[in-house]
């Protein structure tokens, strides 16, 4: 064999090597180590996709899980429920997802509650948030659509950016938008930072900003109401019970504390 021959081959088993322990980290993975005295210990990682919403409830009860469970890891990634929907149908690796609202179940793969399950969780409501001064005098939704007031709304594309757009449509109003971002938290963050007068998002971030924000109430005729779906991909141990954490008391409780309502 050549000499470029050769280095050519060495390059090709150090990329397979690297991608095998690439595969290898990635999903719910079981391994063991050694503890200090010698003993074998399993360790665990449970990934978790999760909205955005969810953020401070389920980081909570990670910890807890993690707290209760040695060797186990809870990897926690939140972002848009479109998004992680549209993430587990291309293959990426997840044991449990929640997303805000359902229609995103609809894009997982049709069996991927074969060898797991699906519950219900909580429910959420819309609300404005304004800076905690509410500088623009923000009463209520008729309010958005003043010209000197600059609004911004989640991605009509995304669950809060879509029930954003039927309580405003409900109400009739055609509010003055500067931006639509890619999240609730990132819409929060908008109005958190000073950059926007007033945003509708959920119930629970509104709760979950604590001081950081104003709640203004959104009428009940004029609201909407999104269910919060659980699935959990497989039967592993520590899948379901981190599933049945969230599920439990515990979780409920998590879940009430951030502004969720009860399923």
């Amino acid at each position: 064999m050549s000499r470029r021959g050769a280095r050519t081959s060495r390059r090709q088993r150090v990329a397979a090597l690297v991608a095998v322990g690439i595969v290898a980290t990635t999903g719910c993975t079981t391994e063991s180590r050694l503890t200090a005295g010698g003993a074998p210990q399993r360790t665990t990682t449970v990934t978790v996709l999760a909205a955005a919403s969810l953020t401070d409830p389920l980081t909570r009860l990670a910890r807890e899980y993690e707290r209760t469970h040695h060797g186990v890891t809870v990897a926690l990634s939140f972002g848009s429920s479109t998004t992680l929907a549209q993430q587990v149908a291309e293959g990426a690796p997840a044991d449990v997802v929640a997303f805000a609202g359902t229609p995103a179940l609809d894009q997982l793969p049709k069996d991927a509650t074969d060898q797991g399950g699906r519950a219900t969780i909580a429910r959420n409501t819309m609300e404005i948030a304004t800076p905690p001064d509410n500088p623009g005098s923000v009463r209520s939704l008729a309010d958005l659509a003043r010209p000197d007031l600059d609004v911004v709304l989640c991605a009509s594309t995304v669950p809060c950016g879509k029930a954003a757009d039927t309580v405003l449509s409900r109400a009739g109003i055609t509010p003055h938008v500067v931006s639509r971002e890619v999240d609730v938290k990132a819409t929060l963050t908008k109005v958190r930072l000073g950059e926007a007068d007033a945003a509708v998002v959920y119930h629970s971030d509104v709760v979950s900003a604590g001081d950081a924000v104003k709640g203004v109430v959104v009428p009940t005729a004029q609201n909407t109401t999104l269910d919060y779906p659980l699935v959990w991909l497989n039967t592993k141990a520590d899948t379901t019970g981190f599933a049945e954490l969230i599920r439990g008391a515990e979780g409920r409780a998590a879940l009430t504390r951030a502004g969720f309502l009860a399923p």
